[in-house]
């Protein structure tokens, strides 16, 4: 069963008429403070990221994690990204979107 999880391929959510796609082209930023990723949604192509402390509080990334195990925790909680995602798109519309661990705080 564990081996059938998502892949960080061509993921799609809808959300009230909304596509949000994660390209699987995601990727590590430079510093590897950043997983940055584009999303498709009404029309707009948004570039967006979530900060590696955000992954390792929210979404099970071990603290040091490896750009392989970023990616993972990216893709399995993809659902939960795309959805803050969304409410984002839906404040400013084309803007780039920037998480971190206080958008997914309770």
């Amino acid at each position: 069963m564990g081996g059938n999880r998502p892949r960080i391929v061509q993921q799609i959510k809808r959300i009230q008429n909304m596509e949000l796609t994660a390209i699987p082209d995601a990727n590590i930023s430079s510093d590897r403070r950043l997983l940055v990723f584009v999303v498709h949604g009404r029309g707009h192509e948004v570039q967006c990221s979530i900060t590696r402390e955000a992954l390792e509080q929210h979404f099970w990334a071990p603290t040091g994690a490896s750009d392989a195990r970023l990616l993972k925790a990216f893709a399995d909680g993809h659902n939960r990204i795309a959805a803050v995602v969304e409410r984002k798109m839906l404040k400013a519309p084309g803007e780039s979107i920037a998480l971190n661990e206080s958008d997914f705080g309770y």
